[in-house]
């Protein structure tokens, strides 16, 4: 299910994009599976066609959908495929971040620290769960 935040900063194209993406890497829908069409999402989520069309480019462009001349799109990458997709994306960001902690001269240790405290936290709450 996509859901959308009308007060976000992010536009609509880009959380409908992240939505379809998770839901991939959630296994809610799996490689080869026809997804909404533009007219039939547009219609669900109450938001013009054009907004999805630019979404599902994007989508293919990635490679996360496919398109199929008279019979829809469908989901293009795999899980372990689209994880690994996400995993870059992160870690360019994460580099890019890290530049930006160096020049305000956060010592490496403590980003280090931070780093450790998020992975210990998530998994305390994985076992809550």
């Amino acid at each position: 299910m996509i859901l959308i935040d009308y007060k976000s900063r992010k536009p609509i194209y880009e959380q409908i994009i992240e939505n379809m993406k998770q839901l991939v890497v959630s296994g809610a829908l799996k490689r080869d599976e026809q997804i909404p069409s533009v007219r039939q999402l547009a219609q669900e989520l109450a938001i013009n066609p054009n907004t999805i069309q630019k979404a599902y480019a994007e989508l293919e462009r990635q490679g996360v959908i496919y398109s199929l001349k008279g019979r829809g799109s469908f989901v293009g990458s795999s899980l372990q495929e689209l994880r690994n997709i996400q995993q870059n994306e992160r870690l360019e960001e994460l580099a890019a971040l890290s530049k930006e902690l160096y020049r305000l001269q956060v010592p490496q240790e403590e980003l280090y620290l931070v780093i450790q405290q998020v992975y210990k936290q998530q998994k305390e709450d994985e076992i809550h769960d």
